[in-house]
């Protein structure tokens, strides 16, 4: 129950705290004031997926997130992210008792991790790998500045937090975590932080899809599937997402396979999202927290939500590069929130 330490701090974000506070103001006030005609933080928006990128990358992308996020009815936040460092099947939790950040320490909820861990369907992750992660840490200084400005100077009223990473599941799995999760997410005090970059493309990532004789195939299949480029099996309407339906370059293909992830994160299908990154295979990191969360919402939707709640909606997508030529490399990001 010791503190985890913020080990990317210094490297993937800033050290010193009164540039880090100027950095995260101004990603925030880069985002407009007003959405859609909501001013922001949107109301009833509990909930929101972002990406965990070094924050000279992804940082823009993430205030998209976090200025939507409503935290005035807050007393806890789920933290869910994917793990990088060692092969998870299902969820595990925190064994630490603080998360450092530059500005001070953030407090685990210990109450709701018992909670959790007596239910026997949590590991714990291991506290090395656990440092080493960096999909749950780079969302803590995001949502200390957060707190800041809706609580005010004393961190002591600050919400305590959920740290849970999510690993490897079928799709009755994520189904099954979702209604754990469902009570929780009902929970009008509670708020949900989704960790997730999205397409990974690039040699370095064993994944290169492209465009190619009428369909889109990945390069590096044979090291994956076979001995043979077969055509992924999604089917992308070429004629409405590509300048050129004839030729597109390799960033509108990642475009276009995002945004098919992206639409069925919106269906607030669960089925619809996992069968889309089956088909496509887009290197979703975080494609189990979200599934798990949508799961939930989707068993929260069945129960009565009301018009518009429960389903995400996308704010923001950026990419760290737009490839041209197979050598190259880019990761997506994405913003977005759900109102409950």
């Amino acid at each position: 129950m010791g503190t985890r330490e913020a080990s990317h701090a210094g490297s993937w974000y800033k050290e010193d705290p009164g540039e880090l506070s100027s950095q995260l103001d101004t990603f925030l006030g880069q985002v407009p004031a007003a959405l859609d005609g909501c001013i922001l933080p949107v109301r009833g928006a509990r909930v929101i997926v972002g990406p965990h990128a070094g924050y000279s990358y992804s940082g823009p992308c993430a205030a998209w997130a976090y200025k939507a996020l409503d935290l005035s009815a807050a007393k806890r936040v789920f933290i869910l992210g994917p793990s990088h460092t060692y092969y998870l099947r299902g969820c595990a939790l925190t064994t630490f008792g603080r998360y450092e950040t530059p500005f001070g320490d953030l407090v685990v909820d210990k109450a709701t991790t018992t909670e959790l861990r007596q239910t026997g369907r949590f590991s714990e992750m291991p506290p090395r790998r656990e440092v080493d992660e960096h999909s749950l840490e780079m969302h803590i200084p995001f949502l200390w500045k957060r707190f800041e400005q809706t609580f005010g100077d004393d961190s002591n009223k600050y919400p305590p937090i959920v740290p849970i990473l999510v690993g490897d599941g079928s799709e009755e799995e994520e189904k099954s975590f979702g209604r754990l999760f469902s009570r929780y997410l009902k929970d009008p005090e509670t708020a949900w932080i989704i960790s997730s970059d999205f397409c990974h493309w690039g040699s370095r990532f064993n994944y290169r899809p492209e465009f190619h004789d009428g369909s889109i195939r990945d390069l590096d299949a044979p090291k994956k599937r076979g001995s043979k480029q077969d055509p992924l099996q999604a089917r992308p309407d070429w004629s409405t997402l590509a300048k050129d339906p004839e030729r597109p370059e390799i960033h509108e293909v990642i475009r276009v396979l995002d945004q098919m992830a992206m639409d069925a994160v919106e269906s607030g299908a669960h089925s619809e999202f996992y069968k889309t990154i089956h088909d496509t295979q887009n290197t979703v990191c975080g494609r189990h927290p979200i599934g798990v969360v949508m799961a939930g919402l989707e068993a929260l939707a069945e129960e009565g939500l009301g018009e518009g709640k429960g389903k995400f909606k996308f704010v923001q997508y950026q990419r760290s590069n737009l490839v041209k030529k197979p050598h190259d490399f880019s990761v997506s990001y994405a913003s977005a929130y759900a109102v409950i």
